[in-house]
């Protein structure tokens, strides 16, 4: 029989940027809180102080701050007429578990959504006609536009201590930043890192070929910085241990680092971790939750009633929560209804390499997660797809977050894969080489969903989560005109030797190659009930005290990392719940 807990106002699912901005925002408001998280306390003393955790080993290989898959993991397959195979060896794409999350092991890359991001459906449709749309893609618009979410993009730059130039502030262009992004109220809270060689070269490229390079958002602090909580953080040392592991430095952003030092201790907020959610419980008509059941530290199934429920776990794991719950209804294929597993999408991510000779100095160690320089001039507005052959963008940049040789060191083409002749074209490749990567948007579409898995069962008992998922044409040729463009700019660096990896024709999405960990959709939020799970304040269409911000609310993905618009949304939906929901509790659009 499941232990009952004392009721509380709120109870979260997940303590990484979303279940820490919403726990700060609801015990500002007098909420209690109780906040579940599956995995261990982590916090930069001890989890993360030097040497401890400079361990490329532990970090990348033995993936130490990543979420264990024999417990819970995916199940995946390239079409409906497949079956499904687990995620058992962490590839493509890296959640995480414990306080913080994935925003623990992020690498810092901090973007706001372009307006155009907003309105692509209508954006495409009235510019060029519904038939520019290929058949089966489910791109939709957001029910929110940049203008509602500024304020929070703003708000969380400034949590964050991002780096970086603006480019357009109260409606003026500001030189060196991007001309292109929306309007900011103000600049970022710190000035742009320095730049490694090969973000200085970018510059030189991208303005020879008249394109308009930027300082990336960083999320990695260029100085002293105390944010608006009054957590302190440390300027980088370009340690190059970012990507994969928490800051010893206190320089990365993280909730460890920006958020929970204020929450620990506060009356009315209760962290227990180790605590694994089972499923959402609702009343008899489903139109309610009444709290949630988990298995506590020492594997004792528990309850913990409250009036609302956030679910603020990993993008997939929200939408599997959603799904072992009987949250809404599962999203059909065939017939196109449903809403719960709906528009999953991801990133299309590629790259381009870079070789010159012993007089070029590149060292590749040292590194900054979300430093360096990047371009929009192929991005949102700026591709016209009766030109390029594709819906969507993208932006190519130079970013080093730092390399080593257990995380693998590319070498020039026709250098082989092992041997002497393997160790010396390594040897001059780690100093004499860097890489830009291209990144584009993802559409969505009927035939790329999420749903429950009839084989395979967690060690839990409940079944997988199944994804169905694969590259498109329209993502094949947005990758071959990303990297074609982004190699004919490096032809002005002269390097001795170059190579890209654009798609093939027929490519297949590759579950064991790490791509990106942004994963997006599945319990999208939008206008109508029948086409979303979720509306414009991340509140479930169908259980009103359900809310359920993060990566799965996005309808498709654009070409930014996706952190920086989750924690806009998360603040977005937080000011909703506090000024609207508390006083009225009930739905907050009339479906």
């Amino acid at each position: 029989m499941a232990i009952v807990q004392e009721k509380t106002d709120v109870v979260i699912v997940g303590m990484g940027w979303v279940g820490a901005i919403l726990a700060k925002e609801l015990t500002d408001a007098g909420l209690r809180v109780v906040a579940l998280e599956r995995g261990a306390d982590r916090d930069t003393q001890p989890d993360f102080a030097y040497p401890r955790v400079v361990d490329e080993l532990e970090g990348s290989v033995h993936r130490k701050y990543l979420q264990s898959l024999h417990q819970e993991t995916v199940t995946v397959r390239h079409n409906p007429n497949a079956t499904a195979v687990p995620y058992r060896r962490m590839g493509s794409f890296k959640p995480g578990t414990g306080v913080g999350g994935a925003g623990s092991h992020w690498s810092g890359c901090h973007f706001r959504a372009l307006p155009e991001d907003f309105k692509i459906r209508s954006q495409m449709e009235s510019r060029y006609g519904r038939k520019i749309l290929p058949a089966g893609m489910a791109i939709q618009d957001f029910p929110v536009t940049y203008e509602d979410l500024e304020p929070h993009f703003d708000m969380f730059e400034y949590v964050c201590g991002t780096s970086g130039r603006a480019g357009v502030i109260n409606g003026q262009q500001v030189e060196g930043g991007n001309p292109f992004e929306g309007s900011h109220t103000r600049d970022y809270p710190l000035p742009p890192n320095p730049n490694y060689l090969g973000a200085e070269w970018f510059y030189k490229a991208a303005r020879e070929m008249g394109y308009h390079p930027y300082p990336i958002p960083a999320s990695n602090a260029s100085g002293p910085y105390i944010n608006p909580y009054g957590c302190q953080m440390g300027p980088c040392n370009f340690c190059g241990f970012c990507s994969d592991y928490g800051c010893l430095n206190y320089s990365k952003a993280s909730p460890n680092a920006c958020i929970l030092p204020v929450l620990r201790g506060r009356k009315g907020f209760e962290l227990r971790t180790h605590a694994q959610v089972l499923k959402v419980n609702l009343t008899e008509d489903r139109k309610m939750a009444t709290g949630v059941t988990y298995l506590d530290a020492q594997g004792r199934e528990s309850e913990q009633p409250a009036d609302i429920v956030i679910l603020a776990a990993f993008q997939l794991y929200n939408v599997h929560l959603m799904l072992v719950s009987g949250i809404g209804t599962p999203y059909d294929p065939e017939t196109r209804t449903g809403t719960i597993g709906k528009n999953y999408s991801y990133q299309n991510l590629n790259r381009v390499s870079l070789f010159f000779d012993e007089t070029v100095q590149a060292n590749q160690f040292m590194g900054i997660g979300g430093g360096g320089t990047t371009m929009d001039d192929l991005n949102g507005n700026r591709n016209d797809p009766t030109k390029s052959g594709f819906i969507g963008g993208g932006i190519v940049w130079a970013r080093q977050p730092g390399a080593g040789p257990v995380r693998g060191i590319a070498t020039a083409p026709g250098v082989p894969g092992w041997g002497s002749a393997w160790k010396k074209g390594s040897k001059e490749a780690m100093r004499h080489s860097f890489y830009y990567e291209v990144q584009g948007s993802c559409m969505s579409y009927d035939d790329a969903y999420l749903s429950l898995d009839p084989n395979y069962k967690d060690a839990f008992g409940r079944p997988l989560l199944r994804m169905t998922f694969d590259w498109h044409d329209n993502e094949i040729v947005a990758s071959q005109y990303l990297v074609d463009k982004a190699q004919e700019m490096c032809k002005v660096l002269n390097p001795l030797a170059m190579k890209g990896d654009a798609k093939k024709p027929g490519s297949h999405y590759n579950i064991n190659q790490y791509q990106s960990t942004h994963t997006c959709g599945g319990a999208i939020m939008g206008s109508d009930p029948k086409t979303s799970a979720l509306n414009r304040y991340l509140q479930s269409w169908d259980v009103a005290n359900v809310f359920v911000p993060g990566a799965n609310a996005f309808p498709q993905n654009n070409g930014y990392n996706p952190t920086g618009m989750v924690g806009a949304l998360a603040y977005w939906c937080a000011k909703a719940i506090r000024e609207q929901y508390v006083a009225n509790p009930g739905p907050l659009v009339q479906a």
